[in-house]
């Protein structure tokens, strides 16, 4: 098993079923987040930024992201959605973003610019999307798993 070099936790903002994760250098992402954003697509992998799709229109999401040295065994446990995506960086931080908040305070540093592969594991989708469209907004429902580790 690879070494875990850094493993953070997060409360993101959802709106209109969307969110990203981009270079955090903007001027070097062609297509920023929410251009050409695909409305039904789990994971959708752009030039240096990769975009969400979630169940629930307007909540607030738990995800932790962890980085690692390696790539790491697949994450136990039961997943609704997991897909795989590269990423590249050119300065080895990503922030997060949203459909309405632009660029979040939430920022990954992934310690090295360079290429990366990226697996999402995201459970908790028929939940979020029940309350959200029966009591309104969600907290914590839905959950998503994001696995960076150095592409070879």
């Amino acid at each position: 098993m690879p070494e875990l070099l850094h493993q953070q936790l997060l409360d993101v903002e959802v709106a209109f079923r969307g969110f990203g994760f981009q270079e955090s250098d903007d001027s070097a992402v062609p297509v920023p987040f929410g251009d050409d954003y695909e409305w039904g697509v789990f994971l959708q992998g752009h030039e240096r930024r990769f975009d969400l799709f979630s169940a629930g229109h307007t909540h607030t999401a738990g995800v932790e992201v962890r980085v690692w040295a390696g790539q790491p065994l697949a994450a136990p446990g039961e997943w609704d959605e997991q897909e795989e995506v590269d990423f590249e960086t050119t300065t080895g931080d990503v922030a997060v973003w949203t459909m309405t908040l632009g660029r979040s305070d939430h920022l990954i540093r992934l310690g090295n610019p360079g290429r990366w592969r990226v697996r999402v594991g995201g459970t908790g989708r028929a939940g979020v999307a029940r309350v959200t469209q029966t009591q309104g907004v969600a907290y914590g429902v839905e959950k998503y798993l994001i696995d960076f580790w150095p592409k070879a």
